[in-house]
């Protein structure tokens, strides 16, 4: 049990999850309630794609940038 739990804990780590929401997934896990921990999954896997689509709109933009400057030099 201690094995899967760290290995839960070092995935959500990975996954850039910040110490607050690994500590969260710890206490669901160690309290045994796997619907809400699979709950909670689910909400930073949500948190990760919302970053995701943040950093996307930025690379939208330098893409722009980069056509706009392309553009000029012609």
């Amino acid at each position: 049990m201690k094995e899967e739990l760290e290995k839960i804990l070092t995935n959500l780590k990975d996954a850039g999850c910040g110490s607050g929401e690994v500590e969260k997934a710890k206490q669901l896990y160690e309290s045994g309630d796997a619907k809400a921990l699979l709950r909670y999954f689910r909400k930073c896997r949500c948190s990760r794609m919302e970053e995701l689509h943040e950093s996307q709109r930025k690379v939208d933009c330098l893409d722009f940038l980069i056509r706009q400057t392309v553009k000029t030099l012609q």
